[in-house]
């Protein structure tokens, strides 16, 4: 494992957190800004019809999908540092390989890029029903220092602040219920997606 510097969080919570490195973050936004496939608002699923729906009053940004067996210059450097966090998550909390079951990036991710006053409006977790039910962790990366824009996580009263580089990883269930913070004045770039069982 190489070093990383670690983001200080409740052992209670279940939630890691570790810097990658701000070159990374930099090339990736790069990345992005030169790609033409956006997607211009978020969709997601519906609880009630399970359709995939937009809706502006729950997520409003613009989303790039990342293929997950994509390893090309700039995504292949930040899955390894994205690696390295998942193996310093698993030694904080070794209880998570309770299951003989292995568990990968097997699912497109996604890169969000939210202009001021969009975000993730609503309280959320990320294994909500049959289509999210092999996730096992969330992960995401702030791309950029915004002071009003982390993330709250509802039942541990605690927000993530939004700084370059940070990556976050966490239990996927219902406990971790979690929204965006959403800033009136700044950009925020981030890239999320999960770890499921294989």
């Amino acid at each position: 494992m190489i070093k990383l510097k670690e983001y200080k969080l409740s052992k209670d919570t279940f939630i890691g957190g570790w810097f990658i490195p701000n070159k990374i973050c930099d090339d990736l936004i790069e990345h992005y800004n030169k790609n033409q496939n956006k997607i211009e608002l978020g969709a997601v699923r519906s609880l009630v019809t399970g359709n995939v729906e937009v809706d502006e009053g729950i997520k409003s940004c613009q989303q790039l999908p990342i293929e997950h067996n994509n390893f090309d210059e700039e995504i292949g450097k930040y899955r390894f540092y994205l690696q390295e966090c998942l193996l310093k998550y698993v030694k904080k909390f070794p209880s998570v390989h309770t299951s003989n079951d292995r568990f990968n990036i097997i699912s497109d991710y996604n890169y969000q890029h939210y202009k001021p006053e969009q975000g993730f409006k609503e309280w959320h977790c990320e294994r909500m029903g049959k289509y999210t039910g092999k996730r096992v962790l969330v992960f995401m990366t702030y791309l950029n220092d915004v002071d009003d824009g982390g993330t709250m996580f509802k039942n541990f009263k605690l927000v993530t602040p939004a700084k370059k580089g940070l990556t976050l990883i966490w239990p996927t269930d219902w406990p971790w219920e979690h929204k965006g913070q959403i800033s009136k004045t700044k950009e925020k770039h981030i890239i999320t997606g999960w770890y499921e069982f294989i």
